[in-house]
């Protein structure tokens, strides 16, 4: 594989490939990166090694080497060793294909595992909780999941995720069985450290390191002589996020977050209105609620294909960013002008049209308006990394480093793209996009006059900061106005609220929140005329 000189040799982008206005990695220019997500994809598919593991420690692996050499002597008639080893890698869709072939192992597999003690009581519940599983006839009795039953699952996940020992234990397994068949093939360098794996403390984190690039290195394989190899993988790990999604609510982590939201849509404290009341609302709180009741009906509504996250996340971070500005200005009548608070009407405005405007694309464009702002963040660590060693403070370094976390860029391939055009659609501008999808109108009657007060346009300047010199002798100039604007203005703010409402209510029809949903979470604020989220109530605010 040839890999691309860079033709960048300076500034920030140094090492680079620059086309335009977008700079790759030698490594993404070639074309033969792949980047995969095992978490997502290949994890469920080790559904069983991982409870196991998780029930009785690493040290049991051994058992599941037991069981695939077992299970090897039994089908001795089978000329295709290799294939044997390779559905006996600890996948569960492995467990399938050798069934497609070999009716007959099914009995083998089974009764080898119960006799080496792989499928106790507590797992095979675990695995009944997922009755859409591959090798659904390995758990014969169908069992109620319990909120226990969810809990040791996920402790059985974060335990493989956090855990660089144990995910190559579960990547190991495959090896190990290709061993057992004698069909295994490496370096010599690999074979000598998995003979003493994983019991050599001296070597473990060595051959830790070695499984997991190896096991990367073999998948690819895999996928190049047969592009589907894993679709019956990635079918399931659909099935299998979307049925946690349904199970159990969404976390925060409290050490950064304090409150959750109204569990069921909690009612305005007394004194406040809702939208539909009188006009002494308390707004900052009207949308504190209406943000936690979206974030509610997105977390109780029926969840779409588990690979469509990306969608969701869009949605939700733009509108909760949104809402986050909204509500701090709606702290503090002061800003409630033009003059101070042009940035809030230019976030609704473009946000609504990215919305609006992602909605009409591809699915596609979601995970690419997250790259595009992650190829951002690499390129403003790289920026901050400039800075002299006599400016650099302990923040800055903090800076620094949460924003190459944020670029999502990998501590070993440096793969992630810095676009400099001016959006994430290719540097489409938001008026084209506004266009686009009949927006256009929104566009000029509201984003134009907020953008020229934030640019400083000096029709914004004369009007707001500055007056004109009351003394005749000095020819009417103009001077700094040193009054402040008092700010105040209700019918601004309420309009701010109003736009947001309308936000909330196009999300939640993209992301086709469910009638049910929809109701109990905004219950609070439209009562018996909630109506749907697919065609929302047209009298209501969300729709002036």
């Amino acid at each position: 594989m040839t890999i691309p000189e860079p033709n960048q040799h300076s500034g920030p982008v140094a090492g680079h490939i620059g086309t335009g206005r977008v700079f790759e990695p030698p490594l993404v220019a070639s074309g033969k990166l792949f980047l995969g997500d095992w978490a997502l994809i290949d994890l469920p598919d080790f559904l069983w090694p991982v409870l196991v593991l998780s029930e009785f420690g690493t040290s049991w692996v051994r058992r599941f080497v037991d069981w695939q050499r077992d299970v090897l002597k039994d089908l001795p008639a089978f000329e295709d060793q290799a294939f044997v080893a390779d559905c006996l890698d600890g996948r569960l869709t492995g467990l399938d294909r050798l069934v497609a072939q070999i009716p007959d192992a099914r009995e083998s597999i089974r009764l080898r595992a119960e006799e080496h003690e792989l499928l106790p009581d507590s797992v095979q519940q675990a695995m009944s909780a997922y009755p859409g599983r591959p090798a659904g006839w390995l758990v014969e009795a169908s069992r109620n999941a319990d909120k226990e039953t969810y809990r040791r699952i996920a402790v059985a996940l974060r335990e493989v995720l956090t855990d660089g020992h144990r995910e190559a234990i579960i990547k190991c397994i495959g090896f190990w069985s290709a061993a057992s068949a004698g069909t295994f093939r490496s370096t010599s360098e690999m074979i000598e450290l998995l003979k003493v794996y994983p019991g050599d403390m001296d070597t473990r984190t060595k051959t830790d390191v070695v499984v997991r690039a190896s096991w990367g290195a073999r998948r690819s394989m895999l996928v190049h002589d047969n592009e589907g190899h894993f679709d019956e993988t990635s079918r399931w790990s659909d099935s299998f996020w979307v049925e946690n999604l349904r199970s159990s609510l969404c976390m925060r982590d409290k050490r950064t977050q304090d409150d959750e939201p109204p569990p069921d849509g909690e009612a305005l404290p007394d004194g406040n209105e809702t939208s539909h009341g009188e006009s002494e609302v308390n707004l900052q709180q009207l949308t504190m609620d209406m943000l936690a009741s979206y974030v509610q009906a997105l977390e109780i509504s029926e969840p779409g294909a588990a690979h469509d996250t990306d969608r969701q996340e869009v949605h939700a971070g733009l509108v909760a960013r949104l809402g986050r500005d909204l509500i701090a200005v709606l702290g503090a009548p002061d800003l409630w002008c033009m003059e101070h608070s042009a940035h809030i009407v230019r976030g609704l405005v473009e946000t609504r049209i990215y919305l609006e405007w992602m909605s009409k694309q591809d699915p596609s464009i979601y995970p690419k308006y997250k790259d595009y702002g992650a190829g951002k963040a690499k390129l403003y660590a790289k920026i901050m990394d400039e800075l002299p060693e006599e400016a650099r403070t302990e923040d800055l370094e903090d800076g620094i480093e949460e924003l190459q976390r944020l670029s999502y860029n990998g501590d070993v391939i440096d793969h992630r793209v810095v676009d400099t055009r001016d959006t994430f659609a290719g540097g489409k501008s938001l008026r084209a996009m506004a266009k686009e999808c009949g927006l256009l109108d929104f566009y000029r009657q509201l984003y134009y006059m907020a953008s020229g007060v934030s640019h400083s346009e000096w029709w914004s300047v004369e009007s707001h900061a500055m007056v004109r010199c009351q003394n005749v002798l000095h020819g009417g100039h103009l001077i700094p106005n040193l009054m402040l604007n008092a700010g105040g203005n209700r019918e601004i703010a309420r309009s701010w609220v109003d736009q947001f409402e309308t936000l909330v209510h196009f999300s939640l029809r993209t992301l086709e929140i469910s009638k049910e949903a929809f109701e109990k979470s905004f219950d609070w604020l439209y009562g018996d005329d909630s109506g749907d989220p697919q065609e929302p109530d047209s009298e209501s605010s969300a729709d002036r």
